[in-house]
């Protein structure tokens, strides 16, 4: 075979993914939260983006709200209300009328006060900084920094601990031990392996150990929950044998088995009855007041509302959106300015930069607003009567009306959540599986978990339900549904057997 050299000329189609095409993709999966910090690093890097004050157009004009006059109809009969012809509307700026601006200036607020004290007192303030003229502008005096440090678990102990121990030997067992608390107040670290790494005698460790269950708040330290029961008892004396012997079996009071632990601590049932109160009446997790975990606020992507009309209006979250615009007259004077090809080309590249983030943001609020509209309509019986009313719904039942693709509707709708008159739920909420149903029908897994809960929270406390008895009365009311599923349904709900339940209901303290 001759090796050689030819022409050829061939024509085959590929995909291809263009920056912006992934820009629009990555912002559909974003949260609000995310969003505005995204959106906050284009301005920053690109000159011709700024933020809108609330003045001129923005990014989101025409991406407004939409309403559903007849929520239950069926998708031909309310062909005008379809995301793909939503009444948007066609203000300028997204409304932002009741909230008050937020660069109030506080210290033109003081400094025309007509009886300004902080100006007569800057000899009494003098300590605070130089000159004594101390503005709440300044960094150092910010509120920020003025606000009480949070005291962590931590830090507790070890001022116990430098009031208590005066051996520096034992301080450095102590600090190292409390670096070893878990969150609950804990000491779950074998004392062993301690030891070894401390190249110090166990007893020694165990003895430091003793000294720091001591400390406030009272059961921190302890190394399970018996021992930190144990210790909270000694402080109230109260730690007798025969409540001992219970710390010592807590498994059996976890089963409710009252007949085994009278006979293992000797009692008779008075006796058990009054025990139980008072371990009940103790903390489990001693070091829960000190926990600083920081909690995230939901803020909704989509609101909502019923209008006048029995029909639903959906809003998008005007205040949890960006609203970025471009700088038309800098980028005149900029343009004016370049002279090299590379400035021209620069600024070129920013404007279309900025441009293809507008027509994104754009986008990304038009789908979710269609996505949120159709989730709406298939799910207003939820909204009418609750979740017994859920409706079983795919991502390809949403996909397919408004003529998107299941990834898509998939990116829309995470880490989104919708505030409905019922209250504020992620919009994956709304799409559960189906479980068939006697009369033909299918029911939302969601709405049977519910119903579930709601015929254990009513069962005689004499006649307890089994996962057969479920069965029956879910069948009875047309929902075909297996043993083993009400289980695993129980189960996720935290519901315990029905053994467990015929035991704590009858022992019920």
């Amino acid at each position: 075979m001759a090796i050689s050299q030819r022409l050829e000329l061939r024509q085959s189609q590929s995909l291809v993914m263009t920056p912006q095409l992934q820009q629009a993709i990555k912002l559909l999966q974003l949260s609000n939260l995310e969003l505005a910090d995204y959106v906050q690093q284009e301005v920053e890097q690109n000159p011709l983006l700024d933020k809108d004050d609330g003045t001129q157009n923005t990014a989101l004009a025409d991406t407004d709200s939409s309403d559903i006059h007849s929520a239950a109809a069926s998708p031909s009969d309310n062909e005008n209300q379809q995301p793909d012809s939503l009444e948007l509307s066609n203000a300028d700026t997204l409304p932002d009328n009741n909230q008050a601006p937020l660069d109030n200036d506080f210290d033109n607020y003081y400094d025309s006060s007509p009886d300004n004290q902080w100006n007569d007192q800057d000899t009494a303030f003098s300590s605070w900084g130089a000159g004594g003229n101390t503005r709440f502008d300044d960094a150092e005096y910010s509120l920020e920094n003025r606000l009480r440090d949070t005291i962590t678990l931590r830090d507790h102990l070890r001022e116990q601990l430098q009031m208590e121990v005066d051996e520096p030997t034992e301080r450095l067992i102590g600090v190292h031990l409390i670096d070893h608390v878990d969150e609950a107040g804990y000491m779950k670290a074998p004392l062993d392996e301690l030891a070894d790494q401390l190249g110090c005698p166990l007893d020694l460790v165990e003895a430091v150990l003793k000294t720091l269950q001591s400390f406030d708040p009272v059961g921190i330290c302890a190394r399970d929950l018996g021992e930190c029961l144990a210790i909270q008892l000694a402080e109230q004396n109260r730690l007798d044998p025969a409540i001992q012997a219970l710390l010592d079996n807590l498994e059996l009071l976890a089963k409710r088995d009252l007949k085994s632990l009278k006979q293992v601590c000797g009692v008779d049932e008075e006796d058990i009855t009054d025990m139980i109160a008072e371990i009940r009446a103790l903390n489990p997790r001693p070091a829960a007041t000190f926990d600083t975990s920081d909690v995230e606020t939901v803020i909704p992507e989509v609101i909502i509302k019923s209008d006048n009309a029995g029909g639903w209006r959906i809003e998008l979250n005007n205040d949890a959106l960006p609203k970025v615009l471009i700088n038309n007259k800098y980028h005149g004077t900029v343009s004016d300015l370049a002279r090299t090809k590379e400035d021209k080309s620069y600024i070129s590249e920013q404007l279309q930069s900025a441009n293809w983030l507008i027509k994104a943001l754009h986008q990304r609020a038009t789908t979710v607003l269609k996505v949120a509209t159709e989730i709406v309509r298939q799910q207003d019986g939820f909204l009418q009567k609750g979740v017994q009313a859920l409706k079983p719904l795919t991502l390809k039942d949403i996909a397919e009306v408004i003529e998107m693709h299941e990834s898509t509707v998939s990116r829309v709708t995470s880490n989104k959540y919708m505030v409905t008159p019922r209250g504020t739920f992620e919009m994956k909420y709304f799409f559960t599986s189906s479980i068939s149903g006697g009369d033909g029908d299918a029911h939302s897994s969601e709405a049977v978990r519910d119903r579930i809960k709601n015929l254990i929270d009513q069962e005689d406390p004499k006649k307890i339900l089994s996962d057969d008895a479920l069965v029956t009365k879910l069948k009875a009311e047309g929902i075909d549904i297996a043993r083993r599923t009400v289980a695993k349904y129980r189960e996720a709900l935290g519901i315990p057997s029905s053994v467990q339940r015929r035991r704590e209901k009858k022992f019920s303290f």
